[in-house]
């Protein structure tokens, strides 16, 4: 691949998530270490946004839906970043190209149904030909699943133990673009929610005890947690990022470096005092409310053109002064904890979604020899299976903290 004129392009550049992925390769990416250009369906919103931007990048047109023009650009790139969604309805062309062609391949879905699918259809040819395709780059899932994988290697080295559990605790402030909630729209629309529900959607195929599918089931109740001395409530995209872990745990066991035996992984939304309980009851009550309200068509149907449409978001302030955190404990099988955190300013779905992208693509392009697994790994892989320390590395250089505590908690 090293003959193709491009490292990168970055597809779905004049959405609203993929003008800021333009801005970001401007902003860090000298031309001289990676070559990249920008791609999408639309050459005058490209020439815009390239000229707005400032940076000197060539612009090729593709739509989604072509697999000859998409084709022509796969095959010219040893990485493709797309941002381009609702996935379901956008992505197919672009991974089918990518594993055609080897290219390595990073995007920002939720989509789990859709990322079962690419299971099926592409897993095996692109561990055969060690084609790296790395779906849910984005806040959605990489601190869950780089937390998760940063505190197993940590107390397997620290500790000398296996880990039992890790429970991850999010905190967040900011906006919803357009992107995302079409995303969330389709996959009520396409009746992806039954598969959602599974706790081991994503897993290689296996039989599984009904204690253990019970074990990994969401939560679905607030409750107060002894660890962190406060009130705790289900994360709603705990059904995106518990996937993602347990993928990466399954995977890791089929390579003989497991994470442990009867491992379990969970997240929650975590409050602060004062009035931490009645905070938790009312997220709940109303989150549960929501998805009530939201698997009624009519209801969809009246919402979605007063909510942001694709290609808008929230302003630049609220972008810039929203943060997320998230805390991790790991409990040894000899019941010991250990805390870690991850956090950043920025809000969760624009500004560390691109972090997360950006650097996930740069770890490609740049360290492919230094990836878990060497050049040789590929599949449908996960962060944490497919980039690792690597990018959790990169992802510290630029500001982001990434901490585990080597002291452990009594």
């Amino acid at each position: 691949m090293s003959d193709r004129p491009y490292d990168v392009i970055l597809y779905g550049a004049s959405g609203f998530v993929g003008k800021q992925t333009v801005r970001y390769f401007a902003n860090h990416v000298s031309s001289e270490q990676v070559r990249w250009a920008i791609a999408g369906r639309n050459r005058q919103k490209l020439e815009a946004v390239r000229d707005e931007v400032g940076a000197s990048v060539d612009v090729l047109t593709a739509d989604s839906q072509d697999q000859q023009a998409i084709d022509a650009i796969v095959s010219q790139t040893r990485v493709l970043l797309t941002t381009a969604g609702p996935f379901a309805l956008y992505g197919n062309a672009l991974v089918d190209a990518c594993v055609r062609f080897k290219t390595h391949y990073v995007d920002i879905t939720g989509e789990t149904p859709w990322v079962r699918t690419l299971i099926d259809r592409y897993h095996d040819q692109a561990a055969i030909d060690g084609t790296r395709i790395i779906p849910c780059c984005g806040f959605d899932s990489v601190p869950s699943d780089l937390g998760t994988y940063l505190m197993i290697r940590h107390i397997q080295r620290e500790l000398n133990v296996p880990c039992k559990q890790v429970k991850a605790y999010f905190q967040a402030a900011g906006g919803f673009n357009g992107g995302t909630l079409a995303s969330a729209f389709n996959l009520y629309d396409s009746q992806g929610l039954a598969q959602m529900n599974q706790p081991f959607l994503l897993n290689p195929a296996k039989n599984r005890a009904q204690s253990e599918i019970d074990r990994n089931r969401d939560p679905q109740t607030p409750s107060f947690d002894p660890d962190l001395n406060t009130w705790i409530a289900p994360f709603f995209m705990g059904a995106v990022n518990t996937r993602i872990v347990r993928r990466s745990a399954a995977l890791y066991e089929d390579w003989q470096e497991p994470y442990g035996t009867d491992f379990t992984y969970q997240e929650y939304l975590k409050f602060d005092e004062p009035l931490a309980g009645l905070k938790a009851t009312s997220t709940t009550a109303g989150l549960a409310l929501l998805m009530g309200v939201l698997q009624q068509p009519q209801v969809r149907s009246l919402l979605q053109p007063i909510l942001p449409q694709p290609g808008a978001g929230p302003s630049e302030q609220t972008m810039n002064e929203g943060w997320f955190s998230c805390e991790l404990i790991g409990t040894t099988i000899d019941g010991r904890k250990v805390r870690g955190i991850i956090r950043d300013q920025g809000d969760p779905g624009n500004r560390a979604t691109v972090k997360f992208v950006c650097e996930s693509a740069l770890s490609l392009a740049l360290q492919s020899s230094e990836l878990p697994g060497g050049q040789t790994r590929g599949g449908i892989l996960t962060p944490a299976t497919g980039l690792g320390g690597i990018l959790a590395e990169r992802l510290r250089c630029t500001g982001m903290t990434i901490e585990i505590d080597s002291s452990v908690l009594d």
